[in-house]
């Protein structure tokens, strides 16, 4: 509906439409005026426009603006009225929170959809659209009240967001300290945790106790379970042993060419096949004292073995054992270094070893990190003479250092198991067993290898040991 004064001489005339002049809530439309004699035009609730112009209008209810022309002659005024309809039903609303339990001061998300609303208000958060969401940190338990408003009232719904602790744990090994083959016995006590879950022994109650028999020195962790969060602790059990530490740096070691397809050790020269080891590297190295090895050559898939005699014949350590006593009694080994490959792309395989030689027994614990077939462990198998896939992946840093510690045993009967490997911190049971190979009586000694393999290619590579140690008892 439009209305328009009636004109005299010099005085301000104006007409006001609204096109259309009946909408559906929450629609716009668009009033429209003309105004003569007049130098501006003014519209109740919006402020002062040109004589001529539109504006668009979005009411939520039937709403009649009214436009007053002003001019040197006095004024006039126009109104149109807008007939808004309705749905005729109140707002709704959904609105909750996603998680509702929270560490305090971390977040959650508050949802909210409606029906029959134009806008919804959070208090103490905010004012938004009829629909979607928000995130907010509080610090403790609070209610949260979302006020959906509509042309035809107002509905509000609540969600509640619950700040729960999050857990502790106290873990103790007792004793932290053992000889091989004693028993240790893991505690834990928690709060506000649902379970301990100890990686390798399994879950847990919230609060208890197991007990271990490392047979090498070990560290236990524990993960505290909560509504919401964790906590980790960790113990360290300690078996005692004798170490060769600094083993890269040590005198004694020998390298040996490896041609397929028999793979016998050749001495330098070796057709084929070329390496070289450089001991006191300072960079990149961990103690200041590293050593590269690097193979190269013409034959494909050659290798290069380095070894060192330990204990026994040739022994680089000072302990040739020579009434055969101490071979005897021993019984755990652990193989730990720090390795440092800088193409891996080309690395067919690196290669892990502790070899025992005595009463006419070979037990060799071969470990290959086997990148050319796969990224998988293999070990060795003693009777067969073949590498067996343990099926545990192998992904070790390039151009970094890696940390591996290898655990076996040899069993009362001579069979060797193959107990553990970890790599840079992650621990996989390997827990297999193979019955020892055959040597000349002659032979009496502990050695301990390592060993790059050439790929088809045999592209030139180089590797860093640092920090190696070996420990038996």
């Amino acid at each position: 509906m439009a209305t328009q004064n009636n004109p005299t001489d010099n005085a301000p005339a104006i007409t006001l439409k609204a096109q259309p002049n009946s909408i559906a809530s929450g629609a716009s439309t668009m009033l429209n005026w003309d105004a003569s004699n007049a130098s501006s035009v003014t519209i109740s609730g919006f402020g002062s426009f040109p004589v001529s112009g539109s504006l668009k209008v979005t009411p939520t209810t039937t709403t009649t603006y009214t436009a007053t022309a002003i001019g040197k002659s006095g004024k006039a005024q126009a109104s149109a009225t807008i007939s808004v309809t309705t749905s005729g039903q109140k707002p709704t609303i959904s609105f909750s929170a996603q998680p509702a339990n929270i560490a305090p001061g971390a977040s959650t998300v508050l949802n909210w959809t409606t029906t029959n609303a134009t806008s919804v208000s959070i208090a103490g958060v905010g004012n938004y659209g009829p629909s979607g969401s928000v995130k907010v940190s509080p610090n403790s338990t609070i209610t949260y009240t979302a006020t959906a408003t509509g042309p035809d009232g107002t509905t509000a719904s609540s969600t509640t967001v619950t700040a729960l602790p999050t857990p502790t744990i106290s873990f103790n090994a007792q004793p932290n300290t053992i000889d091989s083959g004693a028993t240790v016995t893991l505690s834990w006590t928690t709060t506000n945790a649902n379970s301990v879950n100890i990686p390798g022994l399994g879950s847990f109650p919230a609060n208890g106790s197991t007990q271990v028999n490392p047979s090498a020195t070990t560290t236990y962790a524990a993960t505290a379970q909560g509504t919401v969060g964790t906590a980790d602790a960790s113990a360290t059990v300690t078996v005692n042993g004798t170490s060769i530490s600094h083993l890269q740096a040590s005198g004694g070691w020998e390298g040996w060419g490896e041609l397929p397809p028999s793979y016998n050790i050749c001495a330098y020269p070796c057709p084929g096949v070329t390496w070289g080891m450089t001991q006191g590297i300072k960079s990149p190295s961990l103690s200041g004292d590293a050593t590269e090895f690097n193979i190269g050559g013409t034959t494909s898939y050659a290798d290069v073995l380095w070894n060192n005699h330990l204990i026994g014949q040739g022994t680089s350590q000072n302990l040739p054992d020579s009434n055969h006593t101490l071979l005897p009694t021993l019984h755990n080994f652990t193989y730990d270094a720090y390795f440092y490959p800088t193409n891996l792309g080309v690395t067919q395989a690196l290669e892990f070893d502790i070899n025992m030689y005595f009463d006419g027994l070979s037990l060799i614990w071969g470990h290959q990190c086997n990148l050319g077939g796969g990224s998988v462990w293999d070990i060795w198998d003693n009777v067969n003479h073949q590498w067996v896939s343990t099926g545990v992946a192998c992904h070790p840093k390039n151009n970094a250092w890696n940390h591996v510690t290898i655990q076996v045993q040899r069993e009362s009967d001579n069979w060797l198991l193959f107990q553990s490997i970890t790599l840079n911190g992650v621990t996989s049971t390997i827990n297999r067993y193979y019955a020892p190979g055959s040597v000349s009586q002659s032979w009496w000694g502990i050695t301990v290898n390592y060993q790059m393999d050439g790929n088809r290619d045999q592209a030139p590579y180089s590797a860093y040991l640092d920090n190696f140690t070996f420990t038996y008892w």
